[in-house]
């Protein structure tokens, strides 16, 4: 198996590991101060206009700080999901990670079904011994059948 080159994959002696993963341009701890900054800046000029008579613009800095958080954290909670797949030896393991809930799922090799769930571009279904699981959410979809031919061509080899 080793010898096998993968687009998605590593090989690390007899184990094959898919980890796919959502692409975030900042992780949680750095989106926390930036918003410690924003707010420090938004309640700042609030609270300048405030002290000069406009009492309605700290009231709308609060809400927009609120606000503001509120997507933060829908981001934050986001931002660790992901999917990994693993052939070990004779299973194949899928866990997937949404929002902090993990969901994993095991086939036996010998048994997995590999197709799309719709049409080309879907999600790809793994089924088998009477469970399914889709992948491939955090892959373009023009790419999610080359991660399908692959686990096809790690589930063939020996």
């Amino acid at each position: 198996m080793s010898n096998q080159t993968y687009q998605f994959a590593q090989v690390t002696g007899p184990t094959i590991h898919w980890r796919l993963k959502r692409n975030c341009s900042i992780k949680p701890a750095q989106l926390g101060w930036l918003y410690l900054s924003l707010c420090a800046m938004s309640l700042g000029i609030g609270v300048f206009f405030w002290l000069q008579g406009a009492t309605l613009v700290l009231a709308f800095a609060g809400l927009e700080v609120a606000v503001l958080g509120l997507a933060f954290l829908a981001y934050a909670r986001h931002a660790a999901d992901g999917e990994s797949i693993s052939l070990q030896g004779s299973n194949l393991v899928v866990e997937l990670e949404t929002a902090g809930r993990l969901e994993r799922a095991e086939f036996e090799r010998q048994w997995v079904r590999i197709e799309p769930k719709s049409g080309d571009d879907s999600l790809i279904e793994l089924s088998g011994q009477g469970r399914t699981i889709e992948i491939g959410r955090f892959v373009r979809p023009e790419l999610r059948q080359v991660l399908a031919r692959e686990i096809r061509k790690a589930l063939r080899s020996s």
